[in-house]
């Protein structure tokens, strides 16, 4: 920071508080940063902003042999932000970074993403937040590669800052990464979503899993067309989900 004061980051992730994404990310930060994390005590993967209404949240001390604190608790990404910004930091964090996840979350992605989840949390909330991803599902992916451009992302945002409601989506590429893209999201969806099999007692069930279809495969300025060429892609991404253009057209309706 400007005035020699450390930045405080709180820390979160949607694939759990031992995820090596999360675990490499925050011990990095720490080296010019105050690092607290506070992430689900387990995989909490595609929960999206889903918060726990009907089960009391419990936090716990992760001890996890790192210099800065860590905590675990029993709800999902957003529940971890609201819990971490409500009862457990003492201090204004500067940033709410999620990740690094585990697998894309590029596209209609950020729709259904715990990581995402988490980041929106912190804008709502009023800080400046960036989710991490790559595009590379293995638990044990080599990150080194990946951490200075993250940190880099991480100065860079610290120093400019974002509007009011607006957070970052990052992904990273699968192969080494060529530079970075500042691009918008692709239209895309899911098909083919789920494989149907039957239990040992002959009873059918359903395991969730599915084709990404890229339904602009020729444009050249989104986040799938960056990944696919190895750039990091960054997406501003709003919590305000009104779409504009419709909204001017439909006042324009007759309503009868």
């Amino acid at each position: 920071m400007a005035n020699g004061v450390r930045p405080f980051f709180l820390l979160t992730n949607d694939d759990g508080i031992m995820a090596r994404g999360l675990q490499e990310l925050a011990r990095h930060l720490s080296r010019f940063a105050d690092v607290c994390v506070v992430a689900p005590e387990a995989g909490r993967s595609g929960m999206s902003q889903a918060v726990t209404s009907a089960l009391p949240l419990r936090y716990t001390a992760y001890a996890a042999g790192t210099d800065f604190p860590q905590y675990s608790v029993n709800g999902t990404p957003a529940d971890c932000v609201k819990l971490a910004l409500y009862a457990i930091l003492h201090r204004r964090p500067d940033m709410v970074i999620a990740g690094i996840n585990h697998g894309s979350n590029a596209s209609v992605n950020v729709l259904y993403s715990g990581t995402m989840g988490a980041t929106l949390e912190g804008c709502i909330a009023g800080y400046t937040s960036i989710g991490f991803s790559l595009v590379n599902r293995t638990l044990d992916a080599d990150l080194a590669p990946y951490l200075p451009w993250c940190e880099m992302i991480v100065q860079t945002t610290l120093r400019n800052g974002l509007p009011r409601g607006v957070a970052l989506n990052v992904n990273l590429p699968r192969r080494a990464v060529q530079g970075i893209r500042v691009c918008r999201q692709t239209m895309g969806r899911w098909s083919n979503e789920f494989e149907p099999n039957q239990d040992p007692w002959g009873k059918e069930y359903f395991w969730l899993t599915g084709t990404f279809e890229n339904l602009e495969p020729e444009a050249e300025d989104t986040d799938d067309a960056a990944l696919r060429n190895s750039y990091i892609a960054i997406v501003p991404t709003k919590v305000d989900l009104t779409d504009e253009k419709t909204l001017q057209t439909m006042k324009n309706w007759e309503w009868k």
